[in-house]
């Protein structure tokens, strides 16, 4: 089969195109041949050797797959070969077929493309995880989301307008406004205003009359953590997410104490091995918003297989708003 390869951890333009043996198909798997795959920030820090799960070299990199089935193991009950399916995994998703347990499966409804399907992937599953499951979003509240414009702030933008209620986009430049808003955004903030700790603050309390948000969504970390910590109401609750501007923050415990405010963490791939049917279950309530037309997923590039490396970095310099998905037609 033909895959890109990390032959050993590097740069984005030291994975290379080559030839692997078909995947075995084990009596728990699915065999795909896949049509799409998606392009995650993650995946640039696995191939950098840099990510808090690591496969050893050599490996195919990638997350999210879409595919029809070519053929499943004897114990296998849910899925038959001609099958469309989309899938989760720690690696494999850059290659033209992929063998993985039917956990990490789901079948995908006729309205939606493969494209779409890994496009929504991980980003949405993560955001939605952060939002209901560790933040406990209840309809009619408000959220601020951090590297709004990424691909899990724009499904966490789109999620909380789809489920009831108000989210505040926080954005580094003003490009990512419009989209912000598209997205589902009722206000946008600036993060790249002088003194964050303070400006931003202060421009959330504008937008709330005071009251502060309900929930925060963080992906960024550092002293955007640390200004959009200071945006919460009473009561409020606080998911990191990831440290995507580089730094990792440390929490003062007397300010958790002084305003009964919480802070949770969100490592999904744990609920993808610890409880595959929990995320299932989120993905067919996603694929349930899809077909009602309430989620979609932006997909701003789409390059062959072959172009993986001019892929990993435009998303390494930031240069694609948007997702970015690897064709196998």
């Amino acid at each position: 089969m033909k895959a890109a390869i990390v032959r050993n951890f590097g740069e984005p333009g030291d994975v290379v195109i080559g030839q692997l043996p078909d995947p075995t198909v084990r009596d728990h798997d699915v065999l795909i041949e896949i049509r799409a795959a998606a392009i995650n920030y993650p995946d640039l820090l696995v191939i950098r050797g840099r990510y808090q799960n690591l496969p050893r070299p050599p490996f195919v990199p990638g997350k999210d797959a879409a595919g029809v089935v070519l053929d499943v193991g004897t114990s296998v009950r849910r899925f038959k070969p001609g099958d469309r399916v989309v899938a989760h995994m720690e690696y494999g998703a850059y290659a033209s077929r992929v063998a993985l347990p039917e956990r990490y499966c789901e079948a995908l409804p006729d309205a939606m493309s493969f494209d779409d399907a890994v496009a929504m992937g991980l980003p949405f599953q993560t955001a939605y995880f952060a939002l209901c499951e560790r933040a406990r979003f209840t309809q009619g509240e408000t959220v601020l989301v951090t590297g709004a414009s990424g691909g899990v702030g724009a499904a966490a933008l789109q999620l909380v307008r789809a489920l009831g209620g108000s989210a505040i986009a926080a954005i580094n430049r003003p490009v990512q406004a419009s989209q912000a808003l598209a997205d589902g955004a009722s206000h946008v903030v600036d993060l790249s205003l002088p003194h964050v700790l303070e400006s931003l603050r202060q421009q959330v309390f504008d937008v709330t009359r005071g009251r502060g948000v309900d929930i925060v969504l963080d992906a960024l970390g550092g002293e955007v953590f640390n200004a959009a910590l200071r945006t919460l109401a009473w009561c409020g609750r606080a998911v990191v997410i990831g440290f995507a501007a580089g730094g990792i923050p440390h929490i003062k415990a007397n300010y958790l104490l002084l305003k009964n405010i919480e802070v949770s963490g969100l490592q999904w791939s744990d609920y993808r091995e610890r409880d595959s049917r929990r995320v299932n279950d989120v993905q067919r309530k996603l694929l349930e918003l899809y077909v009602s037309g309430q989620i979609h997923p932006r997909i701003a590039l789409k390059l062959p297989l072959d172009k993986v490396g001019e892929v990993l970095d435009a998303i390494d310099r930031r240069a694609v708003i948007g997702r970015a998905v690897l064709g196998f037609d």
